[in-house]
């Protein structure tokens, strides 16, 4: 519980692949700063210095509205998300258990395979250990770039983990999967975001 969800000046996260947070002590400095209001605290936390008391906000808005790039970045839980958390020989369900699942090189490197969007699929380890070097198994979906959109709508069909009840009103999530309590860091669901919260230059 050391996060605040941060959404853009229209009341939408800025990300939502992953979902965009900051640690609460940027979050505060970014009120304090005046950029942005806080529209939800958590109840009972509250710090204090030797000058003030403050209740920890867990969501704020951001008062000026920031462009975001939607660029989708290559990565193992972005590969994961784009095939859905399955195997893409066999159809292993992983979705609870990411670490079942591994990357495999369409056409391996062993034949000048490269690691990329239209060349990684996920795969079970049993699968990966029996295509090996070989080219005779093929995936069920072809390797390629997904777009950023199309991660979100994929990545909102499953759970997400959240610190505090109010993250939901606010994330676009089915309510029924907005789970309170630990969140699950390897879901790649936060993101440190103080690149993208500076005053955009005139």
């Amino acid at each position: 519980m050391s996060h605040t969800l941060v959404l853009n000046a229209d009341g939408s996260p800025l990300s939502v692949v992953p979902i965009s947070t900051l640690h609460w002590q940027e979050a505060v400095k970014l009120v304090f700063l005046d950029r942005a209001d806080i529209l939800a605290y958590y109840e009972n936390w509250v710090v204090h210095s030797p000058s003030m008391e403050l209740q920890v906000p867990s969501v704020l808005m951001l008062r000026e509205f920031v462009k975001v790039s939607r660029a989708v970045r290559f990565s193992r839980a972005n590969v994961l998300l784009r095939d859905e958390y399955r195997c893409q020989y066999c159809n292993l369900d992983a979705q609870h258990d990411h670490s079942l699942l591994t990357l495999d090189h369409v056409t391996p490197r062993f034949h000048g395979g490269k690691t990329k969007w239209d060349n990684i699929v996920s795969a079970c380890m049993s699968c990966n250990l029996e295509k090996s070097h070989h080219t005779h198994m093929k995936p069920m979906h072809e390797a390629r770039r997904p777009s950023y959109y199309e991660l979100v709508s994929k990545r909102q069909k499953f759970p997400i983990w959240v610190p505090d009840p109010a993250w939901g009103e606010f994330m676009g999530w089915p309510s029924e999967l907005v789970k309170i309590g630990k969140v699950k860091n390897d879901n790649g669901e936060f993101n440190g975001l103080a690149a993208q919260t500076q005053k955009p230059s005139k």
